[in-house]
């Protein structure tokens, strides 16, 4: 099919126009970003990847003043990195790091900007991997108001 045919009719507005992508700094990544490269023009859509940094620096960063931690750094490098490489492919993108509890970050910065689709990567095994990062999935489906696409992160995507 070709792209006109999905496109919104005049004066309708696409699908999705803002997304939301929660990255966790891994090769599970790989997952959510190739999809929502494909959804993203085909809706015609902005992304914005977040990054929830939850170390103890991170959590505490903003109650105790203080710096940011080399993990956040890397994280915010990393982030830099995927986001330029999204543009460097003509999409609209910006890119977020914040800190605290995960699930509540990633869907009060969906509420904050406007997202009207949170798209995030599930872990396949092994069992702790998907028991840590499931549950933030799951905070996130519960939390927020706007819906949640969960893609399953392939084995061979987690050990690239």
């Amino acid at each position: 099919m070709n792209r006109a045919a999905h496109e919104a009719e005049p004066g309708q507005r696409s699908m999705y126009t803002r997304i939301l992508v929660p990255l966790e700094n891994s090769p599970s990544d790989q997952a959510i970003l190739a999809h929502v490269r494909k959804l993203a023009r085909l809706c015609d859509a902005s992304i914005i990847v977040i990054h929830v940094a939850d170390g103890w620096a991170a959590r505490n960063i903003r109650q105790l003043d203080l710096r940011e931690s080399e993990e956040m750094r890397a994280d915010r490098d990393y982030l830099t990195g995927v986001a330029a490489e999204l543009r460097a492919e003509g999409l609209d993108v910006d890119a977020i790091l914040a800190s605290g509890d995960p699930a509540r970050e990633i869907a009060d910065a969906a509420q904050r900007e406007g997202c009207d689709l949170i798209a995030l990567s599930t872990p396949g095994p092994p069992f702790f991997s998907a028991l840590i990062y499931g549950s933030v999935a799951d905070g996130v489906r519960h939390k927020s108001d706007v819906p949640v696409l969960m893609v399953r992160a392939k084995r061979t995507d987690a050990a690239k």
